[in-house]
């Protein structure tokens, strides 16, 4: 087959009118964050990132500033794509070239040059293209590559943004705090995190075999300064963003996949590069049984001096399916380009040797769709580290099943893979093995067209991975933390205040201890066993909580009504008591707020705010009292009225009646506001009694409290029923009249009190005999004290001495 290679001049593509531009320079210099600064700036982008770890820390970090719908997250194991997304944050295999963006960014591209990955970098440093601007983020090395790829691209170069400098050997029990120690072993990690914990309190882990939600709770236990030391495989060279001011390396060999050999000046810098953040300075240097550097890689690493790229690993990306012969040679057809190295072979190119020397696949492969599919399962990446037999296995099952009548991958041989992993027993070793084994699931849940209920088992996979990952992280912190002492620490040397956890029934956890209970906007605080525990309880709740109140302060302030409900004479927000109506006018309540707090403004709103609300409530619950208060005041209300209204409302809708001599208007008027009488008392019937209740009765007030009881208070005698005044009062018109006196029936007078009698103006006198025979009956007489049958003498209602209304009582 002829060579197909494009010439140097066409690598541009269809873009070639795009802004081309490499960003080079060291760790630290700020070339992410100008590249998401760019991405932003246009309508739509996307960006490379060599790792899932970075991809969802970018991924974060944009979601906060674009909002979640706008953007995606790809990489090989998790897919998040809203339904128009505008930005697409990915790892670099999982770049979806074929989507069209105004920009296009890939970082980290120096890794061009990697044996294992190279291949993949350089077809997007070759194809991938924005319509308008593509930038691509590297170190100063890849300069001259580029330029001979490139001769009329633009090369921006950056200085490192703080001084990087060697600080020598130290022992491992020597190191400063916020120290990240690097090693390049599984065996050699734990160790190190083991004696770290014995000597230091503990260590966070980060490795490059954790999921992002186990790395991130490790990185997080360092960031918040839990533990001060950090045990890292070099993950997190590239680009995890952490606050670290000393980087020291416990070996300065590794072992690459094939052999063992000295980290290159370059691998070196950047490691040694995430030390200093900022405009912070950064420290390097060795540690454990490492040798010290010698003074040419330390200037190498201190100038950002390397060695230039002459070549980037390359890989056909013009694949021929015609056959398998061809596909083959497709693979390993070399570039016409000096600077394009053929790539070594690859995974996938392996394992399609090895699966197209079975003859049944061979067979099975003569037609182009059969061998395409076997390419797209031979790229099942080997996240478990098994064994080549075992990774073939795999991907022969997946091959054969593709070719099931209905395509996809069977759901009970899935359901089964899962069920194996989800076991949360075993060490650190074995769990990792679950989640790699779960990244193998996730991965083929992501694929188009491999399983028939995609989304279900991406959710399934999901579902897991978290757990897992939860699980994990215990183990880690069982193992490489001493809580107590790590706890201790960050009493000591907490930075900034961390996030209290809030229980539904409002406990409040602060690093996993009970730290108190928040009610509303009242903190209690839990007591402690000993004096020193009980006052740092007491510092770290002040500094969590406060600021928690001071939000809620806000929040309350503002809150909409239906967050808002009366309980009695308690006034609940979102469920929780936050004030209570004291004694007060109905419709000028007094609030008194639940609140410890000193923020004087903030108390203040937030007090109006319930006042405002109960105001309301009062208003429309209780709209005959308004309408008899507003009656009270108006000066054009006859002066007979107004007095019986303002008694009224200040009584809480019932008073005693007095000699008032109102004339029929008058009555007629007191009867538009809604209030009856009998000789008695004047009442207003049909207040919400809840709402009543809620303001309460004080040393000002006494009726109120009796008259929500249905009580009224009457000179000389214990309360009395309103009922009770309703039966005398119906006993009186049926009663006999007969030479000034009152007779009332014997069904009457049962169980009637002769004091209350006396009470009302009433003096006991004869009884008289009405009818015949077996109808006749003994009436007892009452002669009333005031000379007048019709009406009982009546004692002074209560008046409030201080009501501007006073003056007008009876009229």
């Amino acid at each position: 087959m002829p060579d197909r290679s494009p010439p140097i001049d066409t690598f541009a593509g269809p873009n070639a009118d795009s802004r081309l531009v490499a960003v080079l320079g060291p760790t630290n210099t700020g070339k992410t964050h100008y590249a998401l600064e760019r991405m932003m700036a246009h309508a739509t982008g996307m960006i490379g990132l060599p790792l899932r770890l970075l991809a969802r820390e970018v991924y974060d970090r944009v979601v906060k500033e674009k909002g979640v719908n706008a953007v995606a997250l790809i990489t090989g194991e998790e897919k998040i794509i809203p339904r128009l997304p505008s930005y697409f944050i990915c790892t670099v295999e999982a770049m979806p070239l074929e989507r069209r963006v105004d920009f296009l960014a890939v970082d980290e591209i120096q890794l061009c040059a990697d044996i294992e990955r190279g291949h993949v970098f350089t077809d997007r440093l070759l194809r991938a293209r924005g319509r308008y601007e593509t930038l691509f983020m590297g170190a100063a090395t890849f300069a001259p590559l580029f330029r001979s790829l490139f001769p009329h691209a633009e090369v921006q170069f950056r200085e490192r943004l703080s001084q990087l400098s060697y600080s020598g050997s130290k022992k491992l029990t020597r190191l400063p705090k916020r120290t990240a120690i690097v090693a390049f072993s599984t065996e050699q990690v734990y160790a190190i995190a083991e004696l770290i914990r014995r000597q230091r309190g503990g260590a966070a882990v980060v490795m490059g075999s954790l999921s992002p939600k186990t790395r991130n709770a490790q990185v997080d236990l360092f960031q918040r300064g839990e533990v001060d030391f950090l045990v890292a495989t070099d993950a997190i060279g590239m680009g995890l963003n952490m606050d670290i001011d000393h980087v020291a390396f416990a070996s300065l060999s590794k072992f690459d996949g094939r052999r063992t050999r000295a980290l290159t000046a370059q691998e070196a810098a950047q490691i040694a590069g995430r030390a200093g953040r900022n405009r912070r300075e950064g420290t390097f240097g060795v540690t454990g049984d490492a040798d010290e550097m010698d003074d040419d890689l330390i200037a190498s690493i201190e100038n950002h001096r390397f060695l230039s790229l002459t070549a980037a690993q390359w890989r056909n990306h013009e694949l021929d399916f015609s056959s398998l012969d061809n596909l083959l040679r497709s693979l390993t057809r070399p570039s016409t380009a000096p600077a394009l190295q053929l790539a070594r072979e690859a995974l996938d190119e392996k394992v399609l040797r090895h699966l197209s020397a079975e003859e049944d696949i061979a067979l099975k492969v003569r037609n182009p769709i059969s061998l395409r599919i076997l390419w797209e399962v031979c790229q099942l990446p080997d996240f478990r580290k098994v064994s080549l037999d075992e990774h073939l296995k795999t991907v022969g099952f997946l091959f054969w099943s593709r070719h099931r009548p209905d395509g996809f991958v069977p759901h009970d041989w899935f359901d089964e893979q899962l069920t194996l992993l989800d076991r949360m027993d075993g060490d650190i070793d074995t769990l990792s093995g679950r989640l790699s084994g779960v990244r193998t699931l996730s991965y083929i849940s992501n694929r188009t067209g491999w399983l028939k209920a995609a989304e279900h088992w991406r959710d399934a996979t999901h579902d897991l991975e978290a757990r897992l990952s939860d699980r994990l992280h215990e183990a880690l912190m069982q193992r490489f933390v001493d809580q107590r002492t790590s706890a201790l620490l960050k009493a000591l040397n907490a930075f900034e205040t961390p996030k209290p956890e809030i229980m539904g029934n409002g406990d409040v956890f602060l690093e996993g201890q009970r730290v108190g209970q928040l009610r509303g906007l009242n903190f209690v605080q839990a007591a402690g066993e000993s004096l020193i525990e009980d006052k740092t309880i007491r510092q770290a709740a002040h500094r969590a909580v406060t600021p928690l109140i001071r939000e809620r302060l806000q929040a309350l302030a503002q809150a909409p009504s239906k967050t808002l409900r009366l309980k009695g004479k308690q006034v609940l927000w979102q469920g929780e008591t936050v004030g209570h109506i004291a004694p007060s006018d109905y419709f000028n309540p007094v609030i008194r707020l639940e609140c410890q707090s000193d923020q004087a403004a903030l108390v203040d709103r937030a007090r109006k705010r319930l006042t405002d609300f109960v105001r309301q409530q009062a208003l429309h619950h209780l709209k005959p009292l308004h309408r008899v208060y507003e009656a009270a005041h108006d000066e054009s209300t006859p002066a007979a009225v107004r007095a019986v209204a303002w008694q009224i409302y200040e009584n809480g809708g019932v008073t005693l009646r007095g000699q008032d001599k109102l004339t029929a208007d008058e009555r007629k008027l007191l009867k538009g506001l809604g209030i009856h009488g009998n000789r008695f008392v004047w009442r207003l019937p049909k207040l919400s009694p809840s709402l009543m209740q809620a303001f309460g009765g004080g040393k000002d007030h006494p009726q109120r409290v009796l008259s929500l009881k249905g009580l009224v208070a009457i000179n000389g005698h214990k309360p009395v029923r309103l009922r009770t005044l309703d039966a005398l009062d119906k006993a009186l018109n049926e009663g006999v009249w007969h030479k000034g006196v009152i007779y009332l029936k014997p069904a009457a007078i049962d169980g009637l009190d002769d004091k209350l009698m006396a009470a009302l103006g009433f003096a006991k006198a004869w009884t008289h005999r009405f009818g015949e025979g077996d109808a006749a009956a003994d009436y007892q007489g009452w002669r009333s004290k005031s000379g007048t049958p019709k009406r009982a003498k009546e004692q002074a209602p209560f008046v409030n001495p201080y009501s501007p209304f006073a003056v007008l009582r009876g009229g």
